[in-house]
């Protein structure tokens, strides 16, 4: 049902005082006239860009961490801890390293930013990196060879029995991902040997192959087009972010209640898998990812893209909170209706109807879920579009508390 007047401005006051409990990602339902949205912290900072001091972390996640990855309390506040450090550092190592810069990642085993670099770094750079708090490994390949080989892979034509690729700076290769029990097949031992020839390559296999998590319209707490469910991203002001794969320029949105939310103004897929939906008729955004009563409703902070390694937890609406690490970027996936680029894959479960929904790292937007192979009783892996390449795309703006 949709929330009366009394109820909406209720609602305004408690988002006035930053008392966000209970409002859950979906833009807040209202009867009568739209209304303006309720008066929270609004973001004038670029995407990317973390908004104010670290906020104190929540018992809610830290009771998450010490779930998904067996730590105590004070393990898991220590890893946050760290895993923000490596966020700040990394695009700082990266300017740094300049040219000679080959990758970064996050090492949970001692807490701290892995900054590869070629030779060409200098003893002086390297000192630099290292003094400022990172690991310094030197490698035979920069990012951005290696960033150049993949495109060239980008190019092939894979079978449906390869399922993604990925540049790896741990490996300093280019990894391909392979069906276990494809890997012999003829068109696949041609795709590798044409990936050799254009780039550094290494092979891993996987159970299944990936799909995309949209599903037919059943109960919960989703939105809906046509006859697909999907689940909101991040609010963004006007609107918010999702899965290219849920909607089409044009069509319509219903939220959880069936009534009228807005229509997708933007929306692109295969290549990419992002859009964004606007809202009206009585709907505004908060900037919340909903915790379904696993952890408490996240507030949402800014969009500093976490590094490889990093913890993240996802939102949806058929598996609600799941949470895991962030194992590869730039990853292209090569699901059946076509190839999309530029993916993060995580060891996160999802399933159908999750499509869409958040990926968050602490209080820091990360992306819209896609799709995966696997699912929530079993495992599996799951591939989030970076919510920072939608708002460029789209001029959009995301609201932060």
């Amino acid at each position: 049902m949709r929330r009366t007047r009394s109820g909406r401005l209720c609602l305004a006051a408690l988002l006035t005082l930053g008392g966000l409990v209970g409002a859950g990602i979906s833009p807040a339902a209202a009867s009568g006239e739209a209304s303006a949205p309720p008066a929270t912290h609004s973001s004038s900072h670029a995407p990317g860009s973390a908004v104010g001091d670290a906020a104190p972390v929540s018992a809610g996640l830290l009771r998450a961490m010490r779930q998904q990855f067996g730590l105590t309390e004070r393990q898991a506040s220590a890893r946050l801890r760290a895993e923000r450090d490596a966020a700040s550092l990394e695009p700082e190592a990266r300017r740094t390293a300049g040219p000679a810069y080959a990758g970064s990642w996050f090492d949970a085993a001692d807490g701290r930013l892995t900054v590869a670099v070629t030779s060409r770094a200098s003893q002086a750079t390297r000192a630099a990196i290292g003094s400022a708090g990172a690991v310094v490994r030197v490698v035979q390949h920069s990012a951005r060879t290696l960033d150049a080989a993949k495109s060239r892979v980008d190019r092939l034509t894979a079978p449906a029995a390869v399922a993604s690729w990925h540049v790896d700076p741990a490996a300093n290769s280019v990894v391909i991902t392979v069906l276990r029990d494809r890997r012999d097949d003829n068109d696949v031992r041609r795709f590798l040997a044409q990936a050799r020839a254009t780039a550094p390559v290494s092979v891993e296999t996987v159970a299944a192959t990936p799909r995309t998590f949209a599903a037919g319209t059943v109960g919960g707490d989703p939105y809906y087009t046509g006859n697909v469910r999907c689940s909101i991203g991040f609010s963004v002001y006007g609107g918010f972010v999702t899965a290219g794969h849920c909607g089409g320029a044009g069509a319509g949105v219903r939220g959880w209640d069936g009534s009228y939310v807005g229509e997708f103004r933007g929306s692109s897929f295969p290549d990419n898998d992002y859009a964004w939906v606007s809202v009206g008729s009585g709907w505004w955004t908060v900037p919340v990812v909903l915790g379904w009563g696993t952890v408490p409703d996240q507030l949402v902070r800014g969009s500093a893209e976490a590094p490889v390694g990093s913890s993240v937890c996802r939102s949806g609406s058929t598996t609600h909170w799941h949470c895991g690490t962030v194992l590869a970027k730039n990853e292209t996936v090569n699901y059946s209706q076509g190839a999309v680029h530029q993916m993060t894959k995580t060891s996160v479960c999802a399933e159908g109807g999750d499509s869409g929904g958040s990926f968050i790292s602490g209080d820091q937007a990360q992306g819209v879920t896609s799709g995966g192979w696997g699912n929530c009783s079993s495992g599996g892996e799951t591939w989030f579009q970076p919510v920072n390449e939608i708002l460029g795309r789209y001029g959009l703006t995301l609201h932060t508390y």
